[in-house]
């Protein structure tokens, strides 16, 4: 079992990954010790009008005491508006450290140079339940258990000296009586650490699963079977509850406890005070002095335990966050050099690349010629995705390396190469946006390129039946659109850019059978005018146009041969049945 380790109650990583969070430290320092000067004031006041409207009959109009009501006036409206004033900042400057804890984490997880897209996929859900929702819980413990804290700190100890000055036996007893209230918060602690890590797990595994149900509703519906889960999504409300209402049961237990002890230990003072008043072993001021400082002794670790379940909150949350940021490690700063992609050889020596379900692909070799397509087959899992995404340099072979040229991917500057690619994922990315803005995301598109496009994905019929046209607005994800329109619209996106290389993943995807020929006959004309074309495909009608075919083996094969390649025409074929594959050449064109 692992050994958890221990962390503060106030994370040094909090004030260093959030400026606003420094500034708010220290005002809530400052406001805790204007507000103990305006609370020993008030006591001072509050014990002298009463002892002396007790033992001095000439005290007791009101205008001898104008001055004493004066003051305690003027320090009770100054702690008022002192806890009105942090109250406030403290919600704003909470919403704004959320904000920026947020935005660093969401920095680190999408900036390619720390996380790929491999690291990114398996802590996914964990990462959209922890920034979404469980982040939202650093707010309270910012707002309310924080500032208690630093109150803890700065104004227990001057209010126990302000009493042994005025009475030391009381100060003794909350000497010795106040570490019972942090005892009993530990104890509590341990408790609602453990539940409340659970309760963030189950909450994220719970969102993860609704965001899936979510995410095929509308396949669901049109199968007509949408009630289908309810049941599920039913279950999955019910175990959030019962985890929500196990920490509130500790949180509501912890409080009443806390309350109850702090009741106890200022009983002890006053019985102290009471006895010494009785038999005439202190002055009456002192002891109501000492008798009204006292709870506020308590007063800030009262905060503290009332406030404790915010903490165990926030603190996991926020540890979850510093967690995602630090795992997202720059990568050694050496892909800084630069090549024309435009005739060059993408080259895969013996790429491996290992995941979840295994090695997918492993050992694969194969050159990808300029001027020709080819065609990366075989069953689903078998790693023909992942493959593309080595050639991109967004995921790291863990045995291999892929060669631009004569140049390593993962040396080369990814914007500058970045630039000369032109990349269909499976899923085509569509932006909240125009139409216009979505065909030319990622740079300005020349008009007769993109008209040869339009036409030749059919994406123009579908600018025409738009009412719109080009400047129709499109919601996120595509709203607006078809699966078809969709990947129409990111089809001729990547035919109308002048990237000499095009990666393209299922291109013909939700095409139908006219679409599909006129796509692969444009790529084709791609090829031969002599750019660099890679199509992933399962259709036989991609093999007929490929110049080049290699076949990927299922998950279970690729234990240490490379998948078979097929070559169309007069190419060379490579078995790749032994341990030494030879490398795939594709010379052949059209």
């Amino acid at each position: 079992m692992t050994r958890r380790a221990s962390r503060p109650p106030l994370d040094p990583r909090l004030l260093r990954y959030s400026p606003t969070a420094r500034t708010y430290v220290a005002l809530t320092a400052a406001f805790a010790i204007a507000e103990v000067i305006a609370v020993i004031v008030v006591a001072a006041m509050v014990a002298s009008i009463a002892s002396e409207l007790i033992v001095d009959p000439d005290a007791r109009a009101l205008s001898a005491q104008a001055g004493h009501l004066t003051v305690l006036a003027v320090a009770l409206l100054a702690r008022a508006a002192m806890t009105f004033g942090h109250d406030r900042y403290a919600h704003r400057a909470s919403a704004r450290t959320i904000t920026e804890l947020r935005c660093r984490a969401l920095d680190a997880l999408t900036d390619p140079d720390r996380t790929t897209p491999r690291d990114l996929l398996g802590k996914r859900e964990h990462a959209s339940t922890v920034l979404l929702r469980g982040l939202d819980a650093v707010g309270p413990y910012l707002s309310g258990y924080l500032p208690a804290l630093i109150i803890s700190v700065v104004v227990t100890p001057i209010v126990i000296v302000v009493i042994a000055i005025a009475d030391l036996p009381s100060a003794l007893i909350i000497i010795v009586t106040l570490p019972l209230i942090p005892v009993f918060m530990v104890l509590v602690g341990l408790m609602t650490r453990d539940r409340t890590e659970r309760k963030l797990a189950t909450m994220s595994r719970l969102s993860a699963q609704l965001l899936d149900l979510i995410t095929g509703l509308p396949t669901l519906r049109a199968l007509g079977r949408a009630q289908a889960p309810a049941k599920q999504v039913a279950e999955l409300g019910a175990a959030h509850r019962r985890s929500t209402m196990s920490s509130l049961r500790v949180a509501f237990l912890s409080g009443g406890v806390l309350e109850l002890l702090a009741t106890l230990c200022v009983a002890l003072v006053a019985v102290g005070i009471g006895l010494r008043l009785v038999y005439g072993e202190m002055s009456l001021y002192a002891g109501l002095f000492a008798l009204i400082l006292a709870p506020e002794a308590y007063l800030p670790l009262r905060r503290v335990g009332m406030q404790f379940h915010n903490s165990t909150d926030g603190m996991t949350a926020a540890r979850e966050v510093f967690e995602l940021m630090e795992s997202a490690v720059p990568r050694p700063g050496t892909a800084t050099r630069t090549v024309a992609v435009a005739g060059a050889k993408i080259t895969l020596l013996d790429v491996g690349v290992h995941g979840r379900d295994g090695w997918a692909p492993y050992g694969l070799d194969a050159v990808v010629d300029p001027g020709v397509i080819t065609l990366f087959t075989g069953p689903n899992g078998s790693g023909k995705s992942t493959a593309l995404a080595t050639i991109l340099g967004l995921a790291a072979p863990d045995e291999g390396s892929v060669l631009v040229g004569s140049v390593p991917v993962a040396e080369l500057e990814p914007a500058a190469f970045h630039e000369q690619v032109a990349w269909l994922p499976q899923q085509p990315v569509i932006v909240p946006g125009s139409v216009a803005d979505n065909l030319a995301l990622f740079g300005a598109l020349d008009p007769d390129g993109l008209a040869k496009a339009t036409a030749a994905t059919g994406f123009d019929d579908v600018l025409a039946g738009l009412a719109e046209g080009s400047d129709t607005r499109l919601g996120a994800g595509g709203v607006g659109l078809s699966a078809g329109q969709r990947q129409r619209l990111a089809l001729t996106r990547v035919l109308a850019s002048p990237a000499p290389l095009l990666l393209l993943d299922e291109p013909t995807a939700h095409l139908d059978a006219a679409a599909e020929a006129s796509v692969l006959a444009a790529l084709a004309a791609r090829a031969r005018a002599g750019d660099t074309v890679l199509v992933v495909a399962h259709r036989d009608i991609a093999r007929d146009v490929a110049d080049c075919v290699v076949t990927f083996p299922g998950a279970s094969e690729a234990t240490g041969d490379v998948g078979a390649s097929e070559a169309t025409g007069d190419v060379g074929a490579s078995e790749a049945t032994g341990d030494d594959p030879e490398v795939i050449s594709c010379d052949k064109t059209r």
